[in-house]
């Protein structure tokens, strides 16, 4: 530890920062440059077709799940139909709004492997109303 000891210190930590994965990630912008919704919490996107994915282990359930066509970028993306018996709501060729789900890193959640995002309207109108009954879906 000599009298210009701290120079060398910042130097160094300066350069070992970037073996940082987190630190590299969020100068780069890494995130950004692959989210397909480019940053933003919500996005619009045409149905393409509507699917089922089987749960991970131990639950065995059908998931409801359908490919969505962001209309911004052209980039297809999965995107889960939350709520019983929703996807009667969801047709192809319909304009839904697609959020992220929330699970860890940027990651998928729960059991539904590889799907990252959940539809939360359908045509303008809030998919949860429309499962309870309270509005009837859009015309387009």
């Amino acid at each position: 530890m000599g009298l210009m000891n701290a120079q060398k210190m910042m130097k160094r930590e300066l350069k070992f920062k970037w073996s940082q994965r987190a630190y590299k990630k969020r100068v780069l912008h890494l995130r950004e440059k692959a989210d397909p919704l480019e940053g933003c919490s919500q996005a619009k996107g045409i149905v393409i077709s509507k699917f089922q994915k089987e749960a991970r282990q131990p639950n065995s359930a059908m998931r409801k799940c359908c490919k969505v066509q962001l209309i911004k970028n052209g980039i297809q993306v999965g995107a889960f139909i939350p709520r019983n018996l929703a996807q009667r709501f969801i047709d192809e060729h319909d304009e839904v709004i697609i959020e992220r789900i929330g699970g860890r890193m940027g990651r998928s959640k729960g059991d539904i492997p590889g799907i990252r995002f959940q539809v939360i309207k359908v045509n303008e109108q809030p998919l949860h109303l429309l499962v309870k009954g309270k509005i009837e879906k859009g015309r387009r």
